[in-house]
């Protein structure tokens, strides 16, 4: 942000994705740097954006702030003069697009949970995805050259590394609540405040691990906490009750025995992203670590009828409760125009930052925040074991990407056969004749290079 210009900027592309937006407007209506700033908020869907609209101005009235509440139904008007642009749109949506996710795979044996990140759910929700990320990236350097975009959207990696490839002169992080997030079960499973933690975190979205995680004392000392972790899960005692009664939370724990490391991402993603735990005729490996196939459909059903109530209750409210979250969004916003440093995990392109990943991928990191913008932080090589499950993972990212930049359709199917997953339970063959599918089955919601 320009040092004569007085309000700060921030604009939503997506802004009908009205619960997120709201906790991120109300998050930065908690900062006093921000409170007298423009929030123009940008979606096709006029309903939502409405329905938008209002929440922000009641958020607004409620914290007493001076801000602006912009609606734009264009992008470029949105994003004219911003000074950060978050984007947090699905492109597709649950119907048609995760349905198509989900059953046309389904047909052919293959089964999923999340179906977002990896796999082939992950492989066109990127192709889908890409363009319009690259679209608002062209707009952005006409418009607001110097805005950072705050990315998210998911598969995140694949997202990440697209732009980076594509417009490396924009500067974009990729955000997720999976390290914060996870470290805070971890403690509600250990029974310890979270905010006693350290913890340093490393790897790609969605499969990043704890390099280390401790305790501070209240001598000043921190102690070890893996040791405690895995006798907890050994004993039978960890995880806890979670708070979906779907999703127990038993695969990462059980990677843990295994790797030595915690993975960031919950059991129900990682479950689907290595070949160990979905496997046609083994119900008994589904059972014993509980397995939720069919877990984001059925997350997409359950808001969507939630949303109707929940929209009439928030337009109706005289006044709303504003609650900080964990996300990262206004951390930076704030570090970024006040100068007060702060430490997030971002999703960057990796420049030497993880040694043992290939350059230009995009990795998971710390990074520090300050008026200088994000600054990702060295991490080195990862311990061999992860370095070799994340590679696994970087493949399929990798030669979406390309398929994205050239706009080869072969590299489709190279991602597919790639997938540690879908090459689990398909042969060749199936593979192909699956991608040819979803390809029809999604239509005109992929690039034309795709259909053709």
């Amino acid at each position: 942000m320009s040092a004569s210009k007085s309000k700060t900027k921030i604009t939503f592309i997506g802004a009908g994705s009205t619960v997120f937006m709201k906790n991120l407007v109300g998050d930065f209506l908690m900062r006093p740097a921000l409170a007298d700033a423009t929030i123009a908020l940008m979606d096709i869907n006029p309903v939502r954006l409405e329905e938008s609209a209002i929440i922000a101005g009641k958020l607004a009235e409620s914290a007493g702030s001076k801000a602006t509440i912009e609606t734009h139904a264009d992008q470029r008007g949105a994003l004219a003069g911003a000074d950060f642009v978050v984007v947090c749109f699905n492109i597709g949506g649950y119907d048609p697009c995760t349905i198509t996710d989900f059953e046309v795979p389904k047909s052919h044996g293959l089964r999923q949970t999340i179906a977002d990140t990896l796999g082939v759910g992950g492989i066109m929700r990127g192709l889908r995805t890409v363009p319009h990320l690259w679209s608002v990236c062209a707009d952005m350097l006409e418009l607001c050259p110097d805005a950072i975009l705050l990315q998210y959207v998911n598969p995140m990696a694949i997202n990440t590394w697209a732009i980076t490839a594509k417009y490396p002169a924009i500067r974009q992080v990729g955000l997720c609540h999976s390290v914060q997030g996870t470290a805070e079960e971890l403690a509600h499973d250990l029974g310890i405040d979270p905010t006693t933690l350290r913890y340093r975190s490393a790897g790609i979205n969605h499969m990043a691990f704890y390099l280390e995680f401790e305790q501070r004392m209240e001598d000043g000392t921190y102690r070890d906490l893996y040791p405690e972790l895995l006798e907890g899960y050994r004993s039978g005692a960890f995880p806890k009750r979670p708070k979906n009664p779907r999703c127990p939370n038993k695969v990462r724990y059980e990677m843990l025995t295994r790797l030595g490391y915690f993975v960031t991402e919950s059991s129900e993603h990682f479950s689907e992203y290595v070949p160990y735990f979905i496997k046609e005729g083994r119900e008994d490996l589904i059972e014993k670590f509980g397995i939720p196939l069919d877990e984001y459909p059925k997350r997409c059903i359950a808001q969507i009828e939630r949303w109707q109530t929940q929209a009439e209750k928030l337009k109706s409210a005289e006044k709303l409760e504003i609650k900080a979250t964990h996300e990262y969004a206004s951390e930076i916003i704030n570090s970024v125009c006040t100068g007060e440093p702060s430490v997030i995990y971002g999703n960057v392109r990796n420049t030497g930052l993880i040694t043992s990943l290939p350059d230009g991928c995009a990795v998971e990191v710390p990074c520090l925040v300050d008026h200088n913008g994000l600054q990702p932080t060295y991490v080195g090589e990862l311990p061999p074991q992860l370095t070799a499950l994340i590679r696994t993972n970087v493949n399929v990212q990798e030669l979406t990407v390309q398929a994205l930049l050239t706009e080869k359709r072969e590299h489709i199917y190279h991602a597919a056969m790639m997938d540690p997953h879908t090459a689990a339970e398909l042969d060749l063959d199936q593979i192909w004749a699956l991608v040819d599918q979803l390809i029809a089955a999604h239509g005109e919601w992929l690039p034309e290079w795709v259909r053709n």
